[in-house]
Formats: structure tokens, sequence, C-alpha cells
């Protein structure tokens, strides 16, 4: 996890300190950031799962999250059934979150009706396999950014924005495009969550994992996060641990969170953080 770490101390260390919206729940304060712009961090996942070592990471989260995402569900039910309150902050009485990943992952609304773009993209990558001239060769991406079907002002709207899969002999590669990035609290998460699907989509198209390139917009760290940032950098990383999917994936809306083990995961203690909302 040396690309994270290096960039959290960047941050940490040269970012420019700049207000911004969301506030805490806990007093109403409004922390301020140290942020940079336009910054970028690659891992090659045959050599390792990138999961953070450098405070205990929620595996049942992240199995969990991304399962919700790919069951195309914006209400929060799903998550809390399995004791995951990661949403909890931004959901109605309900538990409904608005047109979040979910939705637009699943059932993109346009003038032609609606999209499945993981089925379209799976779709692609297997005519890329079968015919590396096919035309959908650069166009393996899924979009969270819908300008006419927004969440609510309080909702996060599209963070990770835009994911795009490469194929390369018979490797699956995934970048992603986060347009604003909690460093010490949400991109853990993200890089888990997009290797957890590179992985699932690689096994369920015949390919290997590639590796995963995360690129940032505004990256940043909140200031009621300082110390806890300033003691994870003092800690020294464990080797990665490995990701299992065991069975079968022929199904991607039947991958269940019992196939997905993640294997040989060493860490440091909980480091928590309150989030900004």
């Amino acid at each position: 996890m040396k690309a994270y770490l290096d960039l959290l101390r960047e941050i940490r260390t040269t970012g420019a300190r700049k207000a911004q919206r969301a506030a805490l729940r806990s007093d109403g304060s409004r922390p301020d950031v140290l942020s940079v712009f336009g910054r970028q961090i690659r891992f090659d996942l045959l050599e390792g799962f990138p999961l953070v070592t450098t405070k205990r990471m929620p595996w049942n989260a992240v199995v969990h999250e991304l399962l919700w995402f790919l069951s195309g569900s914006t209400n929060v039910r799903y998550l809390q059934e399995n004791k995951v309150t990661i949403w909890d902050e931004w959901a109605d009485e309900s538990g409904d979150l608005g047109p979040i990943y979910g939705k637009h992952w699943r059932r993109w609304e346009g003038p032609q009706g609606t999209v499945d773009q993981v089925a379209n993209v799976i779709a692609g990558i297997r005519k890329v396999i079968a015919d590396p001239h096919a035309s959908e060769a650069r166009r393996l991406l899924i979009t969270a950014w819908n300008p006419a079907d927004m969440p609510s002002s309080k909702v996060p709207t599209g963070c990770h924005t835009l994911v795009q899969f490469n194929v390369t002999g018979n490797r699956l590669s995934c970048q992603l495009y986060q347009r604003s990035a909690d460093m010490f609290l949400g991109v853990p998460f993200n890089i888990a969550s997009y290797a957890l699907f590179t992985h699932i989509m690689a096994k369920h198209t015949g390919l290997e994992p590639g590796d995963f390139v995360h690129t940032f917009g505004d990256a940043h760290i909140y200031e009621n996060h300082f110390e806890a940032v300033d003691e994870q950098l003092k800690r020294e990383p464990f080797p990665l641990p490995k990701l299992e999917i065991i069975g079968d994936v022929s199904n991607i809306d039947a991958v269940r969170a019992d196939q997905l083990k993640i294997i040989g995961y060493q860490c440091h203690a909980r480091l928590p953080g309150e989030v900004a909302v």
C-alpha cells in the first residue's frame, strides 16, 4: 500500500488548506481540509489484494457494499441486515438514498430508456476477448454521474464517478476516476471495493486480474482526521493479503458474500474518525 500511504503523506505535508461544505454531526462544525488536485496511484492485483494494513479495514462492509451496488439497490435495508451502517447517515426515514450508484450502474435513465451498464460492459469484455479489434475495447465504461438524475443535495453525488475496464492479453484492468476523495475514511474502502469489482469481473469473464488504477480529482484529508492520519503514517505496512473467490460466478447477480474470502490479512489496530456529511 506504499502508493496510498505516499499520497496520504503528500497531502498531509503539502496540501492546500481549504474550506468545504460538509459538517460534523457531533457539533455541526465544518472542518477544513488539506487538499491536492489531480493524482494517480496503481496496484498490480496479482501482487496482492490492496486492502489497507496500517489500520483495520472491515472486509464485511467492503463486500456487502459492492454487492449492494451490483444489485441495483438504493435502499440501505440490505446493508443494515448485514450489519453495515456506512450509508445510514444519508438515508431518509425509509432507508432510501435516491439515484446513487446502484441505480446508475444497473438502471441508468436516458431518452432511449434504461441501460444496464454492468451488463453492457460484461458483453463488451466478451466481444474484445473474441475479437481484439472490437470497437468496445475502449468503451468499457460505467459512469455514476447523470446530471439529469441526481440525488438530493445531502447525499454524496457520484464521488467515484467513472470506471473504465481494459482487456490486455488475458488480464482485465480497471481505472477509477474519483472526483472527490476522503483519503482517510473513504479511499481505503474505494480501493478495496474496485479491486474486488475487478477480480469479480475478471473471474466472470474468464480473465486474470490486471491493474487497478485510481485517479483522483480533489483528494483531501479532513482536519478532524489529522491525528489519526499522523498515527497511520507512523505504522509499518504488513504484506498484502490475497483474495480467494470460491465457486462459480457465472451469474454476476448471484455472487454471494461467502464466496469472497480475504486470506492472510494482517493489520494494525482500528483508527476511528467521524465522517462529515
